[in-house]
């Protein structure tokens, strides 16, 4: 990071390189869905321009992904104002066959996304953030710019949420 504030881009294309596949897999699971990629290369971009403004003592996976989030957030905004929001989910297209683990993982997986990207917005980033992208509560909490008090409340509310749609979908097997 010191490098590349320094203004050495061969050090930011490293950041680059190192955080790609992490900024992606964020945008996408708040939310950015096909734009994921328009997402990601515009926050890398940002925070290229505001690498005068980190902090040396701050963490720099968490600063990126509250910018991947704002960038999705605005990307909503967006779709939002000109009327094109669009749930996209992914749906399984296969026959679930039972006697196999493998397709019922699958499908358990895809249930589970499913439930979450029901969540409403504040819940499913809480949620993506700590569980899916396997982020500390703190790095939860730098990442969407809340208190780490506020994190563990709209954690426990959206899992108290999420219990009975995947209780129901336990159920159904």
């Amino acid at each position: 990071m010191a490098r590349a504030i320094a203004g050495d881009q061969a050090a930011y294309g490293e950041l680059v390189a190192r955080y790609t596949a992490l900024a992606h897999r964020t945008a996408y699971l708040l939310g950015a869905g096909a734009d994921a990629g328009d997402v990601v290369q515009e926050a890398f971009v940002k925070a290229y321009r505001k690498l005068g403004t980190f902090k040396p003592e701050a963490d720099f996976k968490p600063w990126l992904l509250k910018i991947v989030a704002n960038e999705t957030k605005n990307l909503h905004r967006g779709r939002r104002r000109r009327n094109l929001m669009e749930l996209k989910l992914a749906t399984v297209t296969e026959t679930v066959d039972h006697d196999d683990p493998g397709t019922l993982v699958d499908d358990s997986r895809a249930q589970l996304l499913k439930a979450v990207q029901s969540l409403p917005e504040h819940d499913r980033q809480v949620v993506t953030c700590r569980y899916l992208l396997e982020l500390s509560e703190a790095e939860t909490a730098q990442t969407l710019g809340l208190a780490k008090g506020t994190v563990k409340s709209r954690l426990s509310r959206a899992l108290a949420k999420l219990r009975p749609m995947l209780e129901e979908v336990a159920h159904d097997r």
